[in-house]
């Protein structure tokens, strides 16, 4: 992952801006009694987000973004400094360290990224003409720049929509009942604002809630512990769609890399299957909000992803942009397909050594952006530790943390 950057924040601001500070006790808003809606019969469609502004904080002129003494008080128990928090849908104009260079910042291009729509599911329906095609796309996408669409990849709408709307559901919480999810720092798992938890600079206008999924023989159902342990037996019907969603992502990985396997003439039919058989992910659920400054910002800094495969679920909003030949293209989402990125991990054991693409996403100023990544990661922890052991001394990234 990225080093941190600099030192922590100056506690000073300017009076316009509205970033709060958390503390673990502070009661900045009123808890809601009850978590968002998730199950997959109720699901609704992504395109029906609330794109409504938020309600202003105040009805009164703003006071300084950091009340000083509260400030003096947000130490953690370490002695550590304080964590600036930013509740990003009632920012008026975007705070300094959110501001980007412009050079990075540049237009996206009108010309979209040729991403081909993989169909999978002829590895199953004895297509063998639509096998060849299938193969062809993904080994033509992994010797350019490592980005495909699946569908028939047998994951129930329902599910997906499910999916992208307890995250909405989520994000739309008060941000004090966002906080108890917090993720705590040297830890993957949680709810963060901005990563400004780890950086003082060049913020992401975004927020993630991030959690860990494992399938392995006699084991808890992991998801479902990790939200009904830190939010709460509310929480479960949530921790329920996602458990279910993981699984699902853990299905079409192992699927995907039969492809792979295929398109790198890999003679051992099954390597790739088994080497990530007993894989770990995380699963990355990513809210952009509306931007007053789009132009100034980004949703998300360029960066490789350091995994062997991320699979990206977008809502139809999009975002989600490939540097290729200097220039920054959109992919566009397209109805039920899911976006597959070759990752920097499964260079290790493959001959794309040389492949690697820089992604970013994009804010929009008017609409919400929601989606989410599964990062599959390799099969066990010395497998993963050799892999990193690679990469390291090569210095490719950045990583996104």
């Amino acid at each position: 992952t990225m080093p941190d950057s600099s030192p922590a924040h100056s506690l000073a601001a300017s009076s316009h801006t509205s970033h709060l500070m958390v503390l673990q006790t502070a009661q900045q808003e009123p808890s809601l009694t009850r978590p968002p809606h998730c199950s997959v019969a109720s699901a609704r469609s992504p395109a029906a987000m609330d794109t409504s502004p938020a309600t202003p904080l105040l009805l009164q002129p703003p006071a300084p973004s950091i009340d000083p003494f509260a400030a003096k008080a947000a130490v953690n128990k370490g002695g550590g400094a304080a964590t600036a928090v930013y509740d990003l849908r009632r920012e008026p104009k975007i705070p300094a360290p959110f501001v980007w260079p412009h050079a990075e910042v540049r237009p996206t291009t009108a010309q979209e990224l040729a991403v081909p729509v993989v169909d999978v599911g002829v590895l199953r329906n004895g297509d063998a003409a639509g096998l060849r095609r299938a193969v062809a796309q993904v080994a033509a996408a992994c010797a350019t720049h490592g980005f495909f669409q699946v569908s028939g990849h047998g994951v129930d709408e329902a599910l997906a929509r499910a999916a992208l709307d307890g995250a909405s559901g989520f994000f739309r919480l008060p941000l004090a009942e966002k906080q108890r999810a917090r993720r705590v720092p040297g830890t993957v798992s949680g709810y963060t604002s901005a990563h400004a938890d780890r950086f003082a600079s060049k913020l992401p206008w975004k927020e993630t809630l991030s959690f860990g999924f494992h399938d392995r023989a006699g084991a808890a159902p992991v998801v479902v512990d990790y939200f009904t342990s830190t939010l709460g037996p509310d929480y479960e019907p949530m921790g329920r769609v996602y458990q279910e969603y993981c699984g699902k992502m853990k299905e079409l990985s192992l699927r995907i890399m039969e492809l792979l396997e295929l398109s790198q003439g890999v003679e051992k039919r099954g390597y790739y299957r088994e080497f990530f058989a007993d894989s770990s992910s995380i699963m990355r659920c990513n809210y952009y909000p509306p931007c007053p400054e789009p132009e100034r910002t980004l949703g998300t800094g360029p960066h490789c992803d350091p995994t062997a495969l991320t699979i990206l679920l977008q809502d139809d909003v999009g975002g989600l942009e490939v540097l290729v030949d200097g220039d920054w293209r959109p992919v566009r989402p397209v109805p039920g397909a899911m976006v597959i990125n070759i990752g920097d991990t499964f260079m290790v054991i493959t001959p794309l050594s040389a492949l690697l693409s820089l992604i970013n996403c994009r804010n929009s100023s008017q609409l919400p952006m929601l989606c989410s990544a599964v990062l599959c990661f390799p099969t066990s922890e010395p497998a993963h530790k050799n892999c990193l052991a690679v990469l390291e001394p090569r210095g490719k990234g950045p990583w996104e943390p």
